[in-house]
């Protein structure tokens, strides 16, 4: 006899509701057409659902997403780094506990004394006709971040050798759940051989039809979830093994929405105005932001950042703020709407000659006019980058370029043997925009505050009546 074993998934929503309904419909709609066939059909998310760039995501702190997702009626989950590293330990301590379906999550640890309750290891599920499931779950290990939250994320490989034998005994077909991007997966499956199927989320990649490697299917559904997944395992109970993996992704943003998480997130979008619609200042005059020009706002931002991480300087693309303020009071969404990014700030070393390097990349039109998407960042373009504490003298080229003529700090020229500890922001210790930031040696991170906290302080401080 064959059976068919179904999970439907979604990953990196990035709390963008926008397909919220037609994911919710087509998931329900599954579900409800494969139980009644007397079928197996788990719905399963693996990580960054919760995003605090939606004003639902942040007035809730994620707990309007989970509230989503008991709603269509997901069975499994792990985490992603939106969920692990943007909002305060008791935050996400907390962030599950009224969830009705199973977190995994195998290599996630509170340094406090106490785990949350939600937290599993591992699970094991079995389906219509007797089949055993084994399901692990991994996150990526952001410890720079997850230790200044109390919280460790052990390394995916060593979690897996500890694990897999285990599940292998306990189970015929065994899941990963994965939010550590498409080459660890491949690499994951390069390595170990027990793993049936790798459900992948986290570099937002798309494999319509999966890929197999070392006869494992790894498969995702890119982001927004504009697709969804679909793994089919069929299992032959005559021979007691897995006869055949299929995974697929399907475009639902075509599909009818559901009605009742419509009107679900229309709630929510109320109530999360409420709450975040509360003055917290009152502005003595309009403040106006461009993203290629010096502004009193983002000048006085940068200057906070640079005291508030005690750093010698500072440097801060206009950029994060998308837009400015009119006069009169100011609320919580009003500071989320100009600054959604769930970026914090953090203090680099470099001596003198990177501290040069960089500062002459930061002056580049291919710099500031750079449209980036991810790292944090959710605004449009880098924009002009504002200093403080260093004097930078330019003089702008024909080609539009501005080159140093020359950097000081505290009067003085800069030294290449001195080490100079610079705040900027997080974004820039990712990838290659800044390549002697993303290098450095020494990175401090300030969590769980993101910038707009400190946008909040220098409006409080400086603008207000």
């Amino acid at each position: 006899m064959l059976e068919k074993i179904h999970f439907y998934y979604t990953n990196d929503l990035h709390s963008n509701f926008s397909n919220w309904p037609q994911v919710a419909g087509y998931l329900k709609e599954q579900k409800e057409k494969i139980t009644q066939g007397n079928e197996s059909c788990w719905l399963v998310d693996i990580g960054d659902h919760v995003d605090r760039v939606d004003p639902i995501a942040e007035a809730f702190m994620g707990k309007a997403n989970v509230r989503l997702m008991n709603d269509v009626g997901y069975d499994l989950a792990t985490l992603g780094n939106n969920e692990g590293i943007t909002m305060a330990h008791e935050d996400l301590h907390e962030l599950y506990n009224e969830a009705t379906f199973q977190v995994v999550c195998s290599n996630l640890h509170s340094l406090t004394d106490k785990e949350p309750e939600w937290l599993q290891r591992v699970t094991f599920m079995q389906s219509v006709g007797g089949v055993r499931v084994g399901v692990i779950g991994l996150t990526a290990p952001f410890n720079a971040f997850y230790e200044l939250l109390d919280w460790y994320v052990s390394d995916p490989l060593e979690t897996l050798d500890k694990y897999i034998h285990h599940v292998k005994e306990e189970a015929d077909i065994i899941i990963l759940l994965s939010h550590l991007g498409l080459n660890e997966d491949q690499e994951i499956a390069r390595r170990i051989d027990d793993i049936d199927i790798i459900i992948g989320g986290h570099t937002h990649h798309l494999l319509r039809t999966g890929e197999t490697i070392n006869d494992t299917v790894i498969t995702a559904a890119g982001k927004h979830c504009t697709f969804t997944g679909e793994v089919i395992l069929t299992w032959d109970h005559s021979d007691q093994e897995l006869l055949k993996k299929e995974a697929y992704t399907n475009d639902v943003s075509h599909l009818p929405k559901d009605l009742n998480t419509v009107q679900t997130l229309r709630e929510l979008g109320d109530e999360a105005n409420q709450l975040l619609e509360q003055p917290i200042t009152h502005l003595k005059e309009s403040l106006e932001v461009k993203w290629f020009q010096h502004t009193e706002l983002m000048q006085k931002l940068t200057d906070v950042m640079k005291h508030w991480t005690q750093a010698d300087a500072a440097i801060l693309n206009a950029g994060v703020l998308l837009d400015g303020l009119p006069a009169g009071d100011v609320s919580g969404k009003d500071v989320h709407r100009i600054c959604p990014h769930p970026i914090n700030p953090c203090v680099v070393e470099l001596d003198g000659d990177e501290l040069t390097e960089v500062i002459r990349a930061c002056l580049t039109r291919d710099l500031t006019e750079l449209k980036l998407k991810g790292f944090g960042f959710r605004g449009e373009v880098i924009g002009k980058m504002i200093f403080s504490g260093l004097d930078v003298e330019t003089v702008v080229r024909e080609d539009g370029n501005a080159s140093v003529r020359s950097i000081r700090y505290q009067g003085e020229p800069l030294k290449s043997n001195k080490t100079y500890h610079i705040a900027t922001a997080d974004t820039f210790t990712f990838g290659r925009l800044l390549p002697e930031v993303s290098r450095s040696e020494v990175k401090r991170y300030f969590l769980p505050e993101f910038l707009r906290d400190l946008l909040t302080y220098t409006l409080r401080t400086y603008f207000s009546s």
